[in-house]
């Protein structure tokens, strides 16, 4: 179960899009002796979206057409994770200790997770719970430097409430994953990078040298552009709680980078890395299956010939091949092993309604 777990296509992706993400923190903190850090935010946004925008222009990639129905999520993904959330995180930050916002930052993967579970119905059973817990609490340890402040309740509230927007905005991303990634992360960027622009220059930045502006476009076409593009892949096959547990393992990845970099190693990194890989390992070892059934639809988006997808072409394509068509699927009752990709968004019961079933 473990090898088919890490050769599932989400779970690879989550993965790198969470080495990719972690490995852009230590590169970020360098560019910080230049760069003011809301203008760097920024930067890094504006490279994502710029970046992806010209490769898919030298890709020539197909125009994205989205049907009526993901126009709502879209709108509301860009307004909470790229307008509301950064401006929230704005107040945050401006009003408490650094310190404290690191840590609070960890609660995006929790809120993640509860709104997929309990709001979007995304399937949950105890060892992905705990497992989840666990790669959190690592996330939280490693954060946590000497000194840890808070401060005013106000202000530690309103980086909450930008965890919460980033968590709404995953979930809501989801729902339309089947769409081309680079251009729903391109999208992202290109509204995200200038809202925080407009608010790094309103507060008083200024733009820096040629160096240091190209640096940060490059760490963050790769930080968050390619990364937020795997990211969504690891949600289209995997579900949004799920690959946002992938993703929290981030900050370990870049804490490993920055021991290269010169950084000593500490208990708590150690000790991270420990609650991390048994968080993972939880998820990796997951069994979930049951008879379920698929109901008609038509949709385009990329796909090989599985058992979810057994349509006729005009032109043979070989086995295993990914290509990309608007087909169609019949209704479908059958059981099988599956995470809740997005062939499989049916419902289930809530933690404690399956509980109470069990105990009458």
């Amino acid at each position: 179960m473990l090898g088919a777990a890490l050769k599932n296509r989400g779970v690879q992706a989550a993965l790198v899009s969470a080495l990719l993400f972690g490995a852009g923190t230590p590169f970020a903190k360098l560019l910080l002796g230049d760069i003011s850090p809301w203008l760097l935010a920024g930067l890094l946004y504006c490279g994502s979206g710029v970046g992806l925008g010209l490769l898919r222009l030298v890709r020539r990639a197909p125009r994205v057409r989205l049907g009526r129905g993901e126009l709502l999520p879209l709108a509301g993904a860009v307004l909470t994770g790229g307008v509301v959330a950064p401006v929230l995180l704005m107040v945050g930050l401006s009003n408490m200790p650094a310190s404290g916002a690191s840590l609070l930052l960890n609660a995006e993967g929790v809120f993640t997770a509860v709104l997929a579970w309990f709001v979007f119905r995304e399937n949950v059973d105890r060892r992905v719970a705990l497992g989840m817990l666990a790669i959190v609490a690592g996330a939280v340890l490693i954060s946590i430097p000497e000194g840890a402040e808070l401060g005013s309740p106000w202000p530690a509230l309103a980086v909450l409430g930008a965890c919460l927007c980033w968590g709404l905005d995953n979930n809501l991303t989801r729902m339309i994953a089947l769409n081309d990634a680079t251009w729903l992360a391109a999208v992202k960027g290109l509204v995200a990078g200038p809202v925080n622009l407009v608010l790094a220059f309103a507060l008083g930045a200024s733009l820096p040298g040629t160096g240091s502006l190209a640096a940060a476009m490059i760490v963050g076409f790769f930080a968050y552009g390619v990364s937020l593009a795997l990211f969504i892949v690891g949600m289209r096959h995997v579900g949004t709680a799920r690959a946002g547990a992938y993703f929290s393992v981030a900050p370990f990845f870049g804490a490993l980078l920055a021991i290269l970099l010169g950084e000593p190693v500490t208990w708590q990194l150690v000790a991270a890395g420990l609650l991390m890989a048994l968080g993972v390992w939880l998820h990796l070892t997951e069994r979930h299956g049951h008879a379920h059934t698929h109901d008609a639809q038509v949709h385009e988006h990329w796909h090989t010939h599985d058992e979810h997808h057994r349509h006729e072409h005009d032109e043979p394509v070989a086995a295993g091949t990914w290509h990309t068509h608007e087909h169609g699927h019949e209704r479908l009752t059958h059981t099988h092993e599956h995470y809740p990709d997005a062939h499989h968004r049916h419902m289930h019961e809530l933690p404690h309604a399956r509980a109470r079933r069990r105990a009458q």
